[in-house]
């Protein structure tokens, strides 16, 4: 059969399921949105390239379908490098498609030309410039398969305007023709019986154990397995920002976020332990602070599907490459075979009693507002988190809302929490929303912004707007970019640069009805309730609630960057118990 090549790419992304794609359309992909509408794909325009890219991710976040983009080429490439970072850092299966100048035409600085392979290269798992329409379908097989497999992340094609005008005879590559196309790419799952069975040797010798978990849980989809290990050996676990809900906050085990805001119990007793069990965990300098002084004591089991995190921060004891779904399963096996061979679990007991003492001296806490004084921002998060319906997604952009936001909104369930860890985007919260909620409409979907973050790409609710699409975002509002104002109020002698934002310009509830959305706007605390119940009550639009929080409020516990873990900073209210935290 006889098509074009944008037909191809087009029955290509149907045949690998894809229900929505992001985009904007321009000269170069312009022959790829003509099959798009005969296709069974919606698109959903976007007002900037950025956004859909963090719309591709936030619907991946919580569905484990590679969210897609689509745009043209040249500066609409580029507009879609920030995203594409953000989802190789964060682990996130996406594809992105660009469109490019014609295949005689590239090199010649064309109209709308960039290298978008160059530029990408280092930004993404794999990309690809295409310059047959014959070689479409393998190549759009290839790119879901290594956004999907081994170590999750984004893939990107760059199609020349004429490879998707040029007819090809359809085919569509089986799993092993894709497989012997990739020689090269073979990720290890399964991990080392012996590894396997020395780590399991580890636990059952530790006096003081952690269970690390990181954000690789999620991708595994592991988090029953990992509740199964912690149970059955009764051991704590810390899960780090981007493993938020991977195992229960209500659970007896948990201890929360460790780090450089983590909450004092989940870094001291990382910082304590005789034995890290790091499950789909890279050691991230927000974690470890000084990295000489990152837990002394303890001896390191290492499970991750990607071999170039073995060594890379901290050695390991017992490196086990792998997928962290199946090595947990592998590991319990091994726990109940040396249980059941006669081997006893050393005594933790005292371990369990120094934990209980520091979670019950150290909680997260903050001053409440005396009457007469600005909004706190966690009493606003305490709220939304207790007035929102079960298994509501909160997504955050980044800054001293997205600490809060982890710190005091409690994860139950995986897949409710997306947020930009590793690259720290500011501007992802609203349109990485957006993304969220088309792909789990049967949920609420709350994004928590800064004022500084939301500006950046808050032109996406009116792709919310006109697509019907009814997320609920939560501006806490200090007229600052906060975390920098923190830091300079700490570290800059209260030397404020370039951090002061209008606190009236612009009127957040006027822009936000000017793109379809209804705006509220909240002042005092007991304002607070009323305005969450009316936006959880609006189902057929967004909508944008404006919290005036007080902008002197600082993000506690913090280790400054650079310092050891034992440099941890309290609170005021707390630093009289400090000497405890040993």
């Amino acid at each position: 059969m006889k098509i074009t090549g944008a037909q191809a790419l087009i029955k290509a992304l149907e045949m690998e399921q894809v229900e929505t794609v992001f985009g904007l359309p321009g000269g170069c992909i312009l022959p790829a949105y003509d099959p798009l509408l005969d296709s069974s794909i919606r698109h959903i325009l976007v007002r900037h390239e950025q956004g859909a890219g963090h719309m591709a991710e936030g619907y991946a976040h919580v569905t484990g379908r590679p969210g897609v983009a689509m745009v043209t080429s040249g500066p609409a490439a580029t507009n879609m490098v920030t995203p594409l970072m953000d989802a190789y850092m964060d682990s996130i299966p996406m594809v992105c498609i660009t469109g490019q100048v014609s295949t005689t035409a590239i090199g010649s600085d064309a109209f709308q030309e960039c290298d978008t392979i160059g530029i990408t290269r280092s930004t993404t798992k794999h990309n690809e410039l295409i310059m047959t329409a014959q070689d479409v379908p393998m190549a759009v097989r290839q790119a879901f398969h290594i956004a999907t497999t081994g170590r999750p992340g984004p893939t990107l094609l760059d199609v020349p305007k004429d490879v998707l005008q040029n007819s090809m005879d359809w085919y569509w590559p089986t799993d092993e023709e894709v497989a012997d196309s990739l020689p090269g790419y073979r990720p290890n799952t399964k991990g080392h019986p012996r590894m396997i069975k020395e780590a399991a040797k580890l636990i059952l010798a530790s006096e003081r154990p952690i269970i690390y978990a990181g954000g690789g849980i999620l991708k595994a989809r592991a988090a029953e397995a990992l509740r199964e290990l912690a149970e059955l050996v009764d051991i704590h676990v810390v899960t780090t920002l981007m493993a938020r809900g991977a195992f229960p906050d209500d659970h007896p085990l948990c201890l929360g976020m460790p780090g450089m805001h983590g909450n004092a119990t989940a870094i001291t007793s990382l910082q304590k332990s005789d034995l890290l069990i790091t499950l789909g965990a890279r050691f991230d300098d927000r974690i470890t602070g000084k990295v000489s002084t990152f837990a002394p004591e303890a001896k390191i089991i290492h499970v991750d599907i990607d071999p170039a995190e073995q060594g890379k921060v901290r050695r390991p004891d017992v490196p086990i490459v792998g997928d962290a779904k199946y090595i947990i399963e592998e590991i319990i096996k091994a726990i109940k075979d040396l249980l059941q061979g006669g081997s006893v679990q050393a005594d933790t007991g005292a371990w369990k009693s120094r934990i209980s003492g520091w979670r019950e001296q150290f909680p997260l806490a903050y001053e409440p507002s005396l009457p007469g004084e600005a909004l706190k921002p966690q009493y606003c998060l305490e709220q939304l988190r207790d007035l929102s319906p079960e298994g509501t997604i909160l997504v955050s952009g980044v800054g001293q809302h997205q600490m809060w936001s982890s710190q005091y909104w409690r994860f139950n369930e995986p897949y409710t929490w997306v947020n930009s860890g590793g690259l720290g985007t500011m501007g992802f919260s609203v349109p990485a929303a957006i993304g969220a909620k088309v792909g789990r409409p049967d949920r609420t979907v709350w994004a928590v912004d800064g004022d500084g973050c939301f500006q950046m790409t808050a032109q996406e609710l009116v792709t919310a707007s006109v697509e019907r699409i009814p997320v609920k975002v939560a501006i806490l509002n200090n007229s600052y970019l906060g975390m920098v104002r923190q830091w300079q109020e700490m570290f800059y002698e209260e030397r404020y640069s370039e951090v002061y934002l209008s606190p009236e310009v612009p009127d957040f509830v006027k822009w936000a009805e000017a793109m379809g959305c209804v705006g509220i706007r909240v002042d005092s605390p007991e304002e607070v309730q009323p305005a969450i119940d009316k936006a959880n009550s609006i189902d057929d639009r967004p909508v944008v609630v404006d919290f005036r929080v007080d902008a002197r409020e600082k993000v506690f516990p913090m280790v400054p960057a650079g310092y050891s873990n034992d440099d941890l900073l309290l609170p005021d209210f707390q630093n009289s118990n400090r000497g405890n935290l040993r």
